[in-house]
C-alpha cells in the first residue's frame, strides 16, 4: 500500500445533481482497535469475542461511527474530494459490519444549493453482499478552487493500554 497519493477535487461548480462516486474498504481487526482507541468508545460488543459471542450478534462488530467515518473519508477523498466542509449528517444503522466485510460507500448528489452554496449527497454503504448496512444524507460545501493534493497516509499508531485506579 503506498504511503501517499494525489487526488483531485471537485469545485461546486463542476458538480451537478446526479453525479456520483464510491469509496471501498475493508474492516479489519486493527481498524475497530484503533477507532475505539482514538473514540473512546471500548463497548465489549467491539473489542471482546468472548462477550460479544453471547450477544444478538454472535461474534465482535464494527461501531456504527467507524461506518460513518468511511462516509466522511468518501466525501473528503472522492465527491467532492479535498477541500470539502461537512456541514451535517443524518444517517440510519441497518445491520451490522462485522470484521472481514469489505463496506463501499455510494454517494449521490442529490441536490445543489447555488445560493448558501453546499450540495446535499444521499449516502448508503453496503457490505460486500450488497446489503445496505447504513444510508443518509450529508450536506457538505465544496470547494471552490481547483487542487490537487497529496494525501499523506498518517504514521503507524501503537495503542496503549489504560493502566490507573
Amino acid at each position: 500500500m503506498s504511503s501517499s497519493i494525489e487526488v483531485t477535487n471537485k469545485t461546486f461548480d463542476e458538480i451537478a445533481e446526479g453525479d456520483s462516486a464510491s469509496f471501498s474498504r475493508l474492516v479489519t481487526d486493527r481498524e475497530i482497535k484503533l477507532f475505539a482507541a482514538v473514540s473512546g468508545d471500548h463497548n465489549p460488543v467491539h473489542l471482546d469475542p468472548e462477550y460479544a459471542a453471547g450477544t444478538q450478534f454472535g461474534e465482535c462488530i464494527a461501531h456504527g461511527m467507524l461506518t460513518g467515518a468511511f462516509i466522511s473519508a468518501a466525501i473528503a477523498t472522492e465527491l467532492p474530494g479535498p477541500g470539502t466542509i461537512y456541514l451535517g449528517q443524518t444517517l440510519q444503522f441497518k445491520a451490522p459490519v462485522f470484521l472481514g466485510d469489505t463496506l463501499t460507500v455510494n454517494l449521490e448528489v442529490t441536490g445543489k444549493h447555488p445560493k448558501k452554496p453546499w450540495l446535499t449527497l444521499h449516502c448508503d454503504v453496503v457490505n460486500q453482499e450488497g446489503k445496505s448496512v447504513a444510508s443518509g444524507e450529508a450536506n457538505v460545501m465544496a470547494p471552490a478552487k481547483k487542487e490537487t493534493v497529496t494525501l499523506i497516509a498518517p504514521p503507524d499508531i501503537q495503542l496503549i493500554e489504560a493502566s490507573g485506579d
